[in-house]
């Protein structure tokens, strides 16, 4: 298993129990939005523009069995 740091796992885990989230892409500063770039940058997350001043964040096959949660069938 992948070092996982607890502020990813959260995310990861958040991810699965919402689904995709929306995120505003002004907040680079915050905790979230750095953990979403770490968590993005191992391919945990997928980003992508969702609309104006927001993003979509999406977990990865990669994520969810980083933290042992395989993919719905």
């Amino acid at each position: 298993m992948a070092n996982i740091l607890p502020q990813q796992q959260l995310l990861l885990e958040l991810l699965i129990m919402s689904g995709d989230i929306a995120t505003s892409d002004a907040d680079e500063e915050t905790i979230l939005h750095r953990t979403l770039k770490e968590c993005e940058a191992v391919d945990w997350v997928k980003i992508s523009r969702f609309g104006e001043g927001f993003n979509k964040t999406s977990i990865t096959v990669i994520g969810r069995a980083v933290i042992g949660r395989p993919a719905p069938k």
